[in-house]
């Protein structure tokens, strides 16, 4: 069982790892080699390869044609239907009103001698 490419014939090259102190460690690099069945025959294909082949050409989907200006409306009111109403905005409005009641009690003399109790009340 060699690892060698059943297409294109490479096999492992040789590498040096170097240390910090330049010390030359041989190493074997292998290629990446994966077993595929191609044309009923099953073969070992490095990557490469596998990348290179001649494969079957994908068919594109068709586009579906634009939409009439009917079926937009419709489309639109549909939406419109499905959407959730809106939430009440009480609770802002509440803010408002006791902002302003606080601010009118407040004049701006009095503002520096008044705390955060008085306000509260």
């Amino acid at each position: 069982m060699s690892k060698k490419c059943d297409l294109c014939g490479r096999t492992a090259t040789k590498g040096a790892s170097r240390s910090h102190s330049k010390i030359k460690t041989l190493k074997r690099q292998n290629i990446n080699l994966q077993s595929r069945t191609i044309g009923g025959v099953k073969l070992k294909v490095c990557i490469t390869c596998l990348r290179t082949l001649n494969k079957p050409k994908r068919v594109k989907a068709k586009r579906k044609p634009p939409l009439k200006e009917g079926e937009v409306k419709a489309l639109k009111v549909k939406k419109a239907k499905t959407r959730k109403p809106k939430k009440n905005k009480v609770i802002p409005q509440i803010l408002k009103e006791a902002t302003s009641k606080v601010l009118k009690k407040v004049s701006p003399k009095n503002l520096k001698k008044t705390t955060v109790k008085k306000l509260k009340k």
